[in-house]
C-alpha cells in the first residue's frame, strides 16, 4: 500500500506552475497579488537607485559650479529660473527671492533673509517628496506581504482538510499536493517581501543623505548671502 501511495505521489506535478494551475481561486489571487507586488517593488528598486546615482552626480556638477569661484548672478543667468535638476533648483529658488528683494533703488526690502531661507526649504521640500516617491510602498509591500502569503496558506491548508474529508484519506497523493499549493503562496510573501524591506531601509537612508547635502547647501548659501545683507 505505501509503495501504491509513494507511486501516485511521485507522478504528481510539483512544478510552480503546476501548484499555481491545481490551486483554488482565492490562493491563485494571493499569488498573483504577490507576484504583482513583488514585480513593482522591484521596478521601484532599480527606478529609485537610477534617480539616487542621477542626483548625486547632479550635486557633484552643481557643487563645483558653485564654488568655482562664478559671480552666484552671472551662475543664476546662466542656470535661469526653470533649472533642471534639484541642486539648481534650489539656488534658483533663493537666487530669484533675492533679486524680488531688492527695490528699484536697489534698497533691500524688510525681512529679505527670511524669505530667501523660506524660499529654500519649500525647493528642498518639494525635492524631498520626489526622492521618497515610491518608498511607501515599499514599506507596505514588506509589512503586508508575508501575512497576504499567510492568508493564502490558511486557505491552502483549509482546502488541503476538505480535500482529505472527500476522498477519506490521508494518505500522499491526497495530502501532498493541497500543503504544496499553499506553502507557495507563504513562499511568495516572503519573495515579496524581504528585498523590500531591506531596499525600502537602504533607499530610505540614500534619500536622507541626499536631501541632507541639499540642507547643507542650503545654509551654505544662505550664509553667504547674509554676508551680502550685511555689508
Amino acid at each position: 500500500m505505501e509503495t501504491e501511495t509513494l507511486a501516485m505521489a511521485q507522478e504528481i506535478d510539483f512544478s510552480l506552475i503546476a501548484l499555481f494551475m491545481r490551486a483554488t481561486l482565492t490562493v491563485q489571487l494571493v499569488m498573483l497579488m504577490l507576484i504583482v507586488a513583488s514585480f513593482w517593488s522591484w521596478a521601484i528598486i532599480v527606478q529609485k537607485h537610477i534617480d539616487y546615482r542621477r542626483a548625486r552626480t547632479h550635486a557633484g556638477i552643481f557643487d563645483r559650479a558653485f564654488w568655482s569661484g562664478e559671480p552666484l548672478d552671472q551662475l543664476y543667468d546662466r542656470i535661469g529660473p526653470e533649472a533642471d535638476n534639484a541642486p539648481e533648483r534650489i539656488f534658483s529658488a533663493g537666487m530669484l527671492e533675492w533679486r524680488r528683494s531688492h527695490k528699484q533703488d536697489g534698497a533691500l526690502i524688510a525681512g529679505a533673509q527670511s524669505r530667501i531661507d523660506r524660499s529654500m526649504d519649500v525647493a528642498i521640500a518639494k525635492e524631498a517628496e520626489e526622492m521618497n516617491r515610491g518608498l511607501p510602498l515599499l514599506a507596505t509591500v514588506g509589512s503586508t506581504a508575508p501575512f497576504i502569503g499567510l492568508f493564502g496558506t490558511v486557505w491552502g491548508i483549509k482546502h488541503a482538510f476538505e480535500e482529505i474529508a472527500v476522498h477519506q484519506s490521508t494518505n500522499l497523493a491526497v495530502v501532498a499536493p493541497g500543503i504544496a499549493e499553499a506553502l507557495l503562496a507563504t513562499g511568495l510573501g516572503l519573495l515579496a517581501a524581504i528585498p523590500a524591506v531591506v531596499f525600502y531601509n537602504k533607499l530610505s537612508s540614500d534619500s536622507e543623505r541626499i536631501v541632507g547635502s541639499y540642507d547643507a547647501f542650503a545654509d551654505e548659501f544662505s550664509t553667504i548671502l547674509s554676508r551680502q545683507l550685511d555689508s
